[in-house]
């Protein structure tokens, strides 16, 4: 497959081709979670159920994540999870036909197995692809076409009411993108069958003790759940804006479309810092983020845009860098178990870190900011912990 044609140019391909799934898919998911709470109210859901449905369905998410990618790794089967999790996005056109509020919940917690189920598969695959072109540019590539879909998707939604339509013709309209994905899927697994083969695991680590590998993605994966948790979401910004009257609701998808498209384009320059500065650039997401809550909280407009532009900046480092390390700190041999870590990890800290902001919230804006500061502060010697040791062991990025 890859012999007699140039390595880098069939990863580049690769990269751009997930990326398109990616968009794809984003257009669907992103593009009905807008609305699905909306929606399961129109079918006589009560809040709390709602709250449970979205909850359970982001645990799911991310917890079933440990256990995809430990079978993609055993198995070697990273394409089969891969196309079984996007097929799996055929849930969310499947709401229109949902008459009942229960109905609809399964398929809203469908899609998110499926995420769980393609993540650390597709994750693998791709990490092996960025070996050629850089670990940083290739995630950035990704996660900026990712991003175009996170943009695209709730507009279509937007538009779809705009003109007169309802819910059902929206959901409706996400069959086009579903199918897509599926289809450009089967285009990249024709193209390049064998991705793996991009990365050897000789290339990707050199000889290291297995104690001294471990120990290394412990430390990233603490670094990584301090900084993510002290990182505030957008969901408690927008009710933020609302609650204190700073915008009208028609503004506040528009700003959260701003910052998917500071993420895009932050996603493409950090990855390529990251390829030339290595593990280091890691550091800019704990710095940015302790000035984040100061900015997003305040009622002053230009602080709050300012925000909003820190929000997504930062959204591009966790989505980008933060999974090209990963790549580097672990074998490619253990790749879809390593991302299946990873990955539970970073929802286990939006959970704490998004739960426990809240609650203090409600009490006093100043406990969330010190509890965002101390966190984002206390992950940067855990980082520092983490470059010393990826220099002792020489594993990942030179």
């Amino acid at each position: 497959m890859v012999a007699g044609i140039n390595k880098r140019t069939v990863a580049f391909q690769f990269i751009v081709l997930m990326g398109i799934v990616s968009l794809l898919g984003d257009i669907v998911y992103e593009g009905a979670r807008g609305v699905t709470g909306p929606y399961l109210a129109i079918l006589g859901a009560s809040a709390a159920i709602v709250g449970l449905i979205g909850g359970l369905g982001e645990f799911i998410g991310y917890a079933l994540r440990l256990l995809s990618g430990f079978i993609a790794d055993r198995t070697k089967a990273y394409w089969i999870l891969t196309f079984i999790g996007y097929g799996l996005l055929l849930a969310v056109p499947l709401l229109a036909f949902a008459r009942l509020w229960w109905i609809a919940a399964f398929f809203i917690i469908l899609e998110r197995m499926g995420k769980a189920v393609r993540s650390p598969a597709r994750d693998a695959l791709l990490s092996t692809a960025t070996k050629e072109v850089g670990r940083g540019l290739g995630f950035g590539v990704h996660e900026a076409l990712d991003q175009i879909g996170a943009i695209i998707g709730p507009l279509i939604f937007s538009l779809v009411f705009w003109l007169g339509g309802d819910y059902h013709l929206g959901f409706s309209i996400l069959w086009i993108p579903a199918l897509l994905v599926l289809g450009v899927l089967a285009i990249a697994r024709i193209r390049v069958p064998s991705p793996e083969r991009l990365e050897t695991s000789e290339e990707s680590m050199v000889e290291a003790r297995e104690g001294d590998r471990t120990r290394v993605f412990v430390l990233y994966s603490l670094f990584t759940f301090l900084s993510v948790a002290g990182f505030v979401n957008f969901l408690l910004i927008s009710y933020h804006f609302k609650l204190h009257a700073i915008m009208r609701d028609a503004q506040i998808p528009a700003f959260f479309a701003l910052a998917m498209g500071i993420d895009a384009g932050t996603a493409l320059v950090i990855g390529r810092a990251y390829d030339t500065r290595g593990l280091e650039t890691l550091l800019a997401a704990p710095l940015l983020s302790i000035a984040l809550p100061f900015l997003a909280f305040s009622r002053s407009p230009i602080q709050i845009v300012m925000g909003v532009i820190l929000w997504g900046a930062v959204m591009g480092i966790h989505e980008t860098i933060m999974r090209a390390a990963v790549a580097d700190l672990t074998p490619v041999e253990r790749r879809g178990s390593a991302y299946g870590i990873f990955n539970t990890i970073y929802g286990l800290a939006w959970l704490f870190g998004g739960a426990i902001m809240g609650f203090l919230y409600d009490i006093s804006l100043r406990y969330l900011l010190l509890f965002a500061v101390l966190f984002e502060l206390s992950s940067i010697p855990i980082f520092l912990m983490v470059k010393k040791a990826q220099n002792y062991t020489s594993v990942g990025v030179q």
